[in-house]
């Protein structure tokens, strides 16, 4: 009596063969034979087999800088907006250096954008200053609307899109929007220029991990230490300036 166990089928073995023998190439990654253990770096091959992720990840291209909600036009619009709130100077680089446009990004087209964990049902009233945002558009819409209206009212000012006009003009612009001179009817231009300056410092000051922040450069120019594990190892020796750390640092921990 022959075992079922131990019948293969004619196909799946001439299959598996021809991986085991000759190897599969997918994306670049031989497969089959070595089962994934080399991986092409320009000129050179790694065995990623005795990779270690951290190294590898500081390594590589930083893929985070992606677009997610906005255009490229929104995008421009934001970064140009944000640098004017948080400026590069001498004491280290500005929103536009550190990504904040695209931390913002990020976040509006996650959880954040689509107020996820906010109470969106109606009736909508108008609340006080010390509620928050009580309106009925998401945030991602919030910000699709004030940007077309940034737009709109830097043409009806200055005749010039918001990304052409100088440093000085833009910060008219925005303090127009601040101090509710802008007649829209959609939105409250103060409230979103509140919401645009809070974005702002959260990009400079949150963990690179989500967009940016980049390079932890926001962090050093408070000398803030980040994401630590722990600090036992100098809590007997008084201050000391320790380099900061992100999220991504504690991979395989």
């Amino acid at each position: 009596m022959v075992d079922k166990n131990k019948q293969e089928n004619p196909e799946s073995l001439s299959r598996r063969n021809f991986l085991r023998n000759t190897g599969y190439a997918v994306g670049g990654v031989v497969v089959g034979g070595v089962v994934g253990s080399l991986l092409p770096i320009g000129n050179k091959t790694r065995n990623i087999n005795n990779v270690n992720p951290k190294v590898f990840n500081e390594n590589a291209e930083n893929f985070n800088q992606a677009l997610m909600h906005f255009t490229q036009e929104q995008f421009n619009i934001v970064q140009a907006a944000t640098e004017r709130i948080f400026p590069e100077d001498e004491n280290g680089p500005g929103a536009k250096a550190l990504g904040v446009a695209f931390f913002i990004d990020h976040q509006l087209a996650g959880d954040w954008g689509f107020n996820a964990r906010d109470y969106m049902q109606a009736p909508f009233y108008k609340g006080e200053k010390v509620q928050g945002y009580q309106g009925r558009l998401k945030r991602r819409e919030l910000f699709d609307i004030a940007l077309q209206e940034i737009q709109n009212y830097s043409m009806q000012k200055y005749k010039k899109k918001f990304t052409d006009l100088s440093g000085e003009q833009q910060d008219e612009i925005l303090k127009d929007f601040e101090s509710d001179k802008v007649n829209i009817t959609t939105i409250s231009p103060s409230g979103f220029f509140n919401i645009l300056r809070s974005s702002t410092l959260e990009g400079v000051y949150s963990d690179p991990l989500y967009g940016g922040n980049i390079n932890m450069n926001g962090w050093k120019m408070k000398n803030y230490p980040g994401n630590q594990m722990a600090y036992s190892d100098i809590i007997e020796k008084g201050y000391k300036k320790i380099a900061p750390k992100s999220l991504r640092d504690h991979i395989g921990h």
